[in-house]
């Protein structure tokens, strides 16, 4: 019991962006006496724990409750209404054919190295050197999460919907597997994977996470779990390493000021959303902010079209858009079924 509350007192502490010491003096506490009930290795009072949840503004019960595990947390989350429920249960089914599809054919997927006490930047690096990537940008990018172990799939969520991305972790079967809304533009569903890579590289065991839109936005991932900005930092540096920006940019622009079909070009070089791709080269000082800001405003499909022709985040009437309005199972998925269909 202790163990359990203390890491639910440390997640609700960590959601309100207050460190241990600030805490602690919040409540009239030391430090180290906030450390070890985060350990669970000290019992705390009634009073104390009375203490706690009203600072926190949680009922005690919060505390005290384990966390539901699998399906059973990722259907009772909060904010989550039927049409997402609907959708989680053709997710379940989903994971359930998978697992047993890698049943039927013996070929089971490892896990990738949980990694704890680390910066994003160091993730994303670590990672990359991991699985041998070098700074190139990646061809396909799911299927190099799924080899690696995150099995995933992509459906179209409801318009409205307050969800744009799931990551749960089957403690019992050791399996790992994201669902993505295939209703956003193939760029941006790239960077949501890698969002939930993260999630999967170093957050496994808080298992299920359901991310709100607004998690994938970097203005605003910060007023989320202290884990969203940090997926979304390991998510940038991983798919578009900063060496190769650079590298790029210097031996093909000379260095000169990048126009906006410069970074429509460094976009699809990346594999990213165009938003992706004016961030990071923002931060790298490559985009000034006024340019950027002028950049963020413009309507980049037309104009990629017009440039380059074939097209992926074209709307309604290309392939992405009547693809996007169906589920779509992983190439190794459907392998998979292809290889028990022979066998049967």
């Amino acid at each position: 019991m202790n163990k359990i509350i203390g890491s639910k007192l440390k997640k609700a502490r960590e959601e309100i962006a207050l460190s241990q010491g600030a805490f602690a003096k919040a409540l009239g506490l030391s430090s180290e006496y906030i450390s070890l009930l985060e350990a669970g290795k000290r019992t705390q009072s009634f009073n104390t724990l009375t203490k706690i949840a009203a600072y926190l503004n949680k009922d005690i019960s919060y505390f005290c409750k384990e966390r539901e595990a699998g399906f059973a947390g990722l259907l009772g989350g909060e904010g989550v209404d039927d049409r997402m429920k609907k959708a989680f249960k053709n997710f379940r089914t989903y994971c359930e054919d998978y697992l047993r599809l890698e049943e039927l054919t013996g070929r089971r997927l490892e896990l990738a190295p949980l990694y704890v006490d680390i910066s994003p930047e160091r993730l994303a690096d670590e990672e990359r050197r991991r699985l041998s990537l070098g700074d190139g940008p990646i061809r396909d990018a799911f299927g190099l999460f799924e080899m690696n172990g995150l099995r995933l799939l992509r459906q179209p969520f409801p318009q409205d919907s307050k969800v744009s991305g799931v990551f749960i972790f089957l403690e019992e079967k050791r399996a790992a597997f994201a669902l993505i809304n295939s209703a956003e533009p193939p760029g941006r569903q790239v960077f949501m994977a890698a969002h939930e890579y993260c999630h999967y590289l170093k957050d496994r065991l808080d298992s299920p996470i359901i991310d709100n839109p607004d998690a994938y936005i970097d203005e605003y991932a910060s007023l989320y779990h202290p884990r969203e900005p940090f997926a979304q930092a390991f998510a940038a540096r991983f798919l578009m390493p900063p060496n190769r920006i650079n590298e790029v940019v210097a031996k093909d622009f000379s260095g000169g000021k990048l126009s906006f079909e410069d970074v429509l070009y460094l976009k699809r070089y990346f594999g990213v959303s165009t938003t992706a791709m004016l961030r990071s080269l923002r931060d790298l000082g490559l985009l000034l902010r006024g340019r950027f800001e002028e950049y963020y405003k413009l309507e980049a499909s037309g104009r990629e079209k017009e440039l380059f022709g074939n097209i992926a985040e074209e709307g309604e009437g290309s392939w992405f858009g009547r693809l996007k309005k169906k589920p779509i199972p992983s190439d190794r998925f459907k392998l998979l079924s292809r290889e028990v269909s022979r066998k049967s």
